[in-house]
């Protein structure tokens, strides 16, 4: 495949959790391939900083300020940005919280609160831009955002790898029922990437331990980088994976090797 099929010059990219960490990095990427991207995000601090950064390296971005777990909001945010840009040809659903405690301490508004962001912010994402690309006739992408969490498991995950697994579902739903459309759908699992999330989450001392694990654990000696997980993103959203729906890829450092 030849490194054209990388080119996004002309299409148009919806990116949620724009403000920082993979969100941020998948942002600045698709823009850097020629997209329009769309940026999504509550923190709107973050999310204009994205949008400079893009405009300063020559890129278009637009912001949205927006809460994922509200149907209403992502609907209108996603066609705001349709009707701004004409059509949407990629999604990239990154939003999402962190949240650890142990299963017989975990609270109904621990587990509410996680799957309004996680699951359900992913979902009316997905639901709203494959709704435009259908009305638009668009053979787009849609990836989203899940975690290697769900392949090793690990005390106090309950809230984060329930969400995380059920993004895994709803891609391998999604995928084969937007097919005939010529609509592809796919997933990214991460391992530990150094964010501003992992970095908030846990305080420095956690934070150093689990760099350290996950490092150990690696065979590549190291955790990774929001840039690495957005070049996963750039080459599901192209056209170098045009044959690539309803797949779970992991670019996790190795640490986890499921069939």
């Amino acid at each position: 495949m030849p490194v054209t099929a990388y080119d996004l010059t002309g299409r148009t990219a919806f990116v949620t959790g724009a403000a920082s960490g993979i969100g941020r990095a998948t942002a600045a990427l698709l823009a850097e391939a020629g997209a329009t991207v769309h940026c999504a995000d509550r923190d709107g601090a973050g999310l204009h900083e994205t949008v400079a950064e893009i405009g300063e390296a020559g890129g278009a971005a637009h912001p949205h300020l927006l809460d994922v777990s509200r149907r209403a909001a992502v609907e209108a945010a996603v066609a705001a940005a349709a009707t701004a840009s004409g059509r949407l040809d990629i999604l990239a659903a990154v939003a999402g919280v962190m949240h650890s405690s142990p299963v017989l301490e975990t609270r109904d508004e621990d587990l509410d609160r996680v799957l309004a962001i996680n699951f359900k912010g992913v979902l009316y994402a997905c639901q709203a831009v494959a709704r435009n690309m259908i009305a638009t006739g668009t053979a787009g992408s849609i990836v989203t955002m899940a975690s290697g969490a769900v392949d090793t498991g690990g005390a106090g995950l309950l809230c984060y790898g329930v969400t995380k697994a059920a993004v895994f579902q709803l891609t391998k739903t999604l995928a084969t029922e937007m097919g005939p459309h010529g609509i592809r759908v796919n997933a990214v699992a991460p391992g530990w990437i150094r964010t501003p999330m992992t970095e908030r989450h846990n305080n420095s001392e956690i934070q150093a331990h689990t760099a350290a694990l996950m490092s150990r654990m690696s065979p590549l000696g190291r955790v990774g980088a929001p840039a690495e997980i957005a070049h996963t993103v750039l080459h599901l959203a192209s056209d170098a994976a045009a044959f690539t729906t309803g797949q779970i890829l992991r670019p996790n450092g190795g640490v986890a090797m499921p069939w």
